[in-house]
């Protein structure tokens, strides 16, 4: 694929609706994302602390007609945002109408693929290229940064799989080439992943072990599921090992990331804000909840359609999307920030975009910090 161009434009004045913190906010980072709807295909934009706005980057190049991306990765390498791998999946309008309680405006989604494809977007010159693809396509898996490579494990290989893989592969983007990695103990998908005092760990996830065996003469699968642990790759050696009891829900987590040595956690896929922070700590391998990170981001008459969390040096930054009861075809964006690092911290509450649209999150977001 050539270098496709790609027009940015703000998407509205923003608008601060709560004091502004201590310090000021960072200049020299923005907060990517991508999401779709159901006549639109996936973009992405970016929010800008130091201006408290969103800007539109343009669209995901490669998508056919009424085609979603979703379940993919999105990490970042200096300034180019790395788009990999993730499940297509087409909107259409169902045939059955109110008589099977769809409405007129509703879409479903049609399972097309898992691509391996990877795409990079240059954040400096604004320009789109295709990079070497995943030895696998890969869709709801674990990645992460770590010494200038991207690490991916775990996932789904076909939009029909049950159960997730063992396999794991780094990206060097020098090469522009994945290489394997050795194989975690268990298959996950759903899995998160987190780089942490210099090891990759994924985490969580439905995880389960699997292996075939015969039942008259025919060849069936036989999984026992693995719960509430994590996999660690130590990138020395070049081994997993697995830590028990890490992640303490049999229900995935939503996001976990590094904050100054420390990882943090808001909630889990069903549920991905519990009202509170919680920060893990390693030697008693569980995890706490923050003193004073307890926010009520909804009121009864408002229901949270997505949330993702981004670190910014010691700031935990909150993009949520937000539907009213008075107008529910709306998506409303908030900001909320918790610095971490102060023990006296309060919630900074931000209303960024007068703008309002349909929309739903596609991938976690990443960070880039511009020069």
């Amino acid at each position: 694929m050539g270098s496709v161009p790609s027009p940015m434009r703000p998407l509205s004045r923003s608008r601060r609706v709560a004091a502004a913190p201590s310090q000021p906010p960072p200049s020299d980072h923005r907060i990517y994302a991508s999401f779709c709807n159901d006549t639109t295909s996936n973009w992405v934009e970016y929010y800008d602390p130091s201006s408290n706005g969103f800007t539109h980057v343009g669209s995901i190049p490669g998508l056919g007609p009424n085609c979603v991306l979703k379940d993919f990765a999105m990490v970042s390498l200096g300034e180019s945002i790395y788009f990999i791998g993730g499940r297509v999946v087409r909107k259409e309008r169902p045939t059955a109408r109110l008589e099977d309680g769809l409405d007129d405006e509703e879409f479903v989604e049609v399972d097309l693929e898992v691509r391996s494809t990877v795409l990079r977007y240059d954040v400096g010159r604004d320009m789109w290229a295709q990079c070497g693809p995943l030895s696998q396509p890969r869709c709801c898996f674990a990645c992460t940064v770590c010494d200038g490579r991207i690490y991916v494990a775990g996932g789904r290989f076909d939009v029909a799989g049950t159960h997730g893989v063992s396999s794991g592969e780094v990206y060097d983007p020098v090469c522009d080439e994945w290489n394997p990695l050795p194989d975690m103990s268990v298959l996950r998908y759903k899995c998160a992943g987190v780089t942490w005092q210099g090891k990759i760990y994924v985490i969580g996830g439905f995880a389960s072990r699997g292996g075939d065996r015969h039942n008259n003469g025919k060849v069936t699968e036989s999984f026992i599921l693995e719960r509430s642990s994590a996999e660690v790759y130590d990138t020395r050696t070049g081994k997993w090992h697995v830590v028990v009891g890490m992640w303490q829900l049999d229900v995935p987590p939503n996001q976990i990331v590094a904050v100054n040595e420390t990882l943090f956690s808001s909630g889990d896929c069903l549920k991905p804000w519990k009202g509170h922070i919680e920060s893990y700590d390693g030697d008693m391998n569980m995890w706490n909840v923050m003193d004073k990170s307890h926010l009520r981001t909804c009121n009864p008459l408002t229901q949270r359609v997505y949330l993702t969390m981004a670190p910014i040096g010691s700031r935990l930054y909150f993009l949520g999307g937000y539907r009213t009861a008075a107008e529910p075809s709306l998506i409303r964006s908030k900001v909320y920030m918790f610095d971490t690092s102060v023990a006296s911290c309060e919630w900074m509450s931000l209303e960024p975009s007068e703008e309002e649209q349909k929309k739903e999150l596609c991938s976690h977001c990443c960070v880039v910090r511009i020069s």
